[in-house]
């Protein structure tokens, strides 16, 4: 561990290109390396705690023993609301994306407080009152921080559930953190100190987003923000990875590497499908794909699912065509439930 701090670190660490010895291996990498001057290499994660090692200097290995009970343990309780996050349940973070209207919010709240309660999953409403990264300068942003604000407190007085949203700008922390039980850093701004700081300084908890551009050691950064501003209630969420222009892909692999951190890992099942400005003046999304990255995620061994819902996703004013329609979540949330169920026999938690 880190003197200053009690996350560790993820390490990039650089191999030759190629380790086999045989002579035609040889002969490609003389040639290779005459033409060019630079010596070409390949960077390869090695995901470990940070210990003496690191701190001496020493050489670390390349990979980990194999097991199959790897997950890293949590470093410490987290608390969201009233839910202790231990991975002993899933989580569920749902909601549609953006506020569109007081009583939809409320609609769609009841119906999930009562499918999780049905199946014994903890569940936090998510819905933004802004959505300031949207392609279009004419798209629908959502009813603003205080009367979005307003929305959210009546859902959790109504309903009963933590609830959570986004927040952009280090102003708007403190308002939010007011209302929420749970501050959202967006996947775009995973890497901003000042609104990380500051998320930390007054969030009762925060879930950091993983940038589309960034590798699991950004996030582990992020969190360590969010610590310096005094919170320990840290979630880290998997979105996925751009993959060229307007695609995105899930590399499974970051949902371990950022359980490396201790810290709770969520899976976006339904962000991970997006195209990100896919429509042109808006985002595209394949929905089709939701259920198979769902349960790879679960398989991998998340503590939570992140998704967002809608009665008609048609007919969403923002994120329609990755979000999930709500007659589905049902079939998704228990298929999860069980998954889960069988995966806690083989990840050690």
């Amino acid at each position: 561990m880190c003197g200053h701090c009690s996350l560790p670190a993820i390490h990039i660490h650089y191999l030759p290109l190629a380790t086999r010895h045989s002579p035609l291996t040889l002969a490609v990498r003389q040639l290779l390396f005459a033409a060019f001057p630079l010596s070409l290499t390949v960077a390869k994660f090695v995901v470990r705690e940070q210990n003496l090692r690191h701190c001496t200097g020493e050489s670390a290995g390349d990979g980990e023993v194999l097991s199959l009970e790897n997950w890293h343990p949590l470093r410490g309780t987290v608390k969201v609301g009233d839910y202790t996050i231990d991975g002993s349940k899933l989580l569920v973070i749902a909601g549609p994306c953006v506020i569109e209207s007081e009583s939809q919010c409320l609609e769609v709240a009841h119906a999930l407080k009562e499918i999780t309660a049905q199946l014994d999953l903890p569940f936090v409403f998510k819905a933004s009152y802004d959505k300031a990264n949207r392609t279009s300068i004419e798209s629908f942003r959502g009813p603003g921080l205080e009367r979005g604000l307003e929305v959210l407190a009546k859902v959790k007085e109504q309903v009963g559930v933590p609830v959570t949203t986004d927040v952009h700008e280090t102003w708007q922390v403190k308002p939010a953190a007011e209302v929420v039980d749970l501050v959202q850093i967006p996947a775009f701004l995973c890497r901003q100190t000042d609104l990380l700081v500051e998320a930390g300084k007054w969030a009762k908890a925060v879930n950091i987003k993983k940038g589309q551009f960034a590798d699991a050691n950004i996030l582990v950064h992020a969190a360590r923000k969010v610590e310096a501003g005094g919170c320990k209630n840290i979630l880290l969420t998997e979105r996925g990875t751009f993959f060229g222009y307007g695609d995105l892909v899930v590399d499974m692999r970051n949902l371990f590497w950022l359980r490396q951190s201790g810290c709770p890992v969520i899976f976006d099942a339904t962000h991970s499908v997006q195209r990100p400005s896919g429509l042109g003046s808006a985002s595209g999304g394949r929905r089709e794909f939701v259920p198979l990255l769902l349960r790879a995620a679960v398989a991998a061994g998340v503590d939570g699912i992140f998704m967002e819902v809608h009665p008609e996703p048609d007919k969403a004013l923002s994120d329609g065509p990755n979000m999930v329609p709500l007659s589905f979540v049902v079939e998704l949330l228990a298929m999860a439930k069980e998954l889960h169920a069988v995966v806690r026999k083989f990840c050690q938690r």
